[in-house]
């Protein structure tokens, strides 16, 4: 008896099916945990945060205004002072 290819080559299209599915139905979830972190923001942050430039413009004074005054520091700390400083 000759073996069957029409029904080797169905067995073979429905396993590429399941596993075309099988790769769908692990996306979904993915998707909805990412979108659903996107949408969780920190109830203690500001709404829109300072553009870079005048971040940084801020750091470099916070620098200036150290070194002036004789204090130690380093650049982090001036940066992060600048983040936090009021508008």
């Amino acid at each position: 008896m000759a073996p069957r290819l029409l029904d080797y080559g169905a067995m073979s299209a429905k396993k590429a099916a399941k596993k075309v599915a099988k790769k769908a139905a692990a996306e979904v979830p993915a998707k909805k945990a990412a979108k659903k972190a996107a949408k969780k923001a920190p109830a203690g942050k500001k709404a829109a945060a300072q553009p870079p430039r005048d971040l940084a413009k801020a750091a470099y004074l916070n620098y200036r205004s150290r070194v002036e005054k004789g204090e130690h520091g380093d650049q982090l700390g001036d940066w992060l002072a600048a983040e936090n400083a009021p508008e």
